[in-house]
């Protein structure tokens, strides 16, 4: 599905990539984990075409975007979801939903959007200002599958939620899964990233250092925990 090959990136002299691989296959969670500064953000925003100081190659189904734009990467499929989540704070669930364009055959209709997320129906009516953050997160991510995204990229979807919002993403996202969802997350929470996903990518200084699955995570969790600084 999506593959990184090379990915260097700078801001202005100072390098904040060096070499980024890696690969996302179709019904694939995949988690970029770090701590901040890592180079996580930047390589999504790399991936999305927002930062054009890079090099490298970016493969979508095989074909290579890195040149392409940031709207014809998203028709292409790519969904992101920023860390400040995007939607219409003034708009209902239902308009944040419906007023984006559906730009792909993958785009979920409104009926299944409710059916895998359904504490979105249940808030249809209300304003996006009075969701909870936990809401706000699954909002965007509906609305990314709405719009039609091939595979979603994540950015920090736990940052600020309480515990419990936190445990409803994550029974959001597997339930997503189960519906065939492809995604890659940038996170920190390593608890979070060990419960979701299928393969873990470590960054630390701008490169990848390791792949580790859950398993290992899970043997060398507390090593794991001090190196990301919780």
């Amino acid at each position: 599905m999506l593959e990184v090959a090379g990915l260097s990136a700078w801001y202005g002299q100072a390098q904040a990539l060096r070499e980024v691989a890696f690969r996302v296959d179709d019904g694939e969670l995949i988690t970029l984990v770090g701590r901040n500064g890592a180079g996580k953000t930047t390589t999504l925003r790399c991936l999305v075409g927002l930062h054009r100081e890079m090099k490298g190659r970016i493969l979508l189904g095989g074909e290579d975007m890195s040149g392409w734009s940031p709207e014809r990467r998203a028709r292409a499929g790519l969904g992101y979801v920023p860390d400040d989540r995007g939607i219409y704070a003034t708009l209902t669930v239902h308009e944040n939903l419906t007023l984006p364009p559906q730009v792909g055959p993958t785009a979920w209709p409104l009926d299944r959007v409710y059916a895998t997320f359904p504490v979105l129906g249940e808030r249809r009516r209300t304003s996006g200002s009075k969701l909870s953050g936990g809401e706000q997160q699954i909002l965007s991510i509906a609305r990314a599958l709405r719009m039609g995204a091939r595979i979603l990229l994540l950015d920090e979807p736990t940052e600020g939620l309480a515990p419990v919002l936190v445990q409803q993403l994550r029974e959001m996202l597997l339930d997503a899964k189960r519906e065939g969802l492809t995604a890659l997350l940038v996170e920190q929470n390593l608890r979070f990233a060990r419960a979701v996903a299928d393969r873990h990518y470590l960054l630390a200084q701008g490169e990848i250092v390791e792949t580790l699955d859950n398993a290992a995570v899970a043997a060398r969790e507390h090593e794991l925990l001090r190196h990301l600084g919780v």
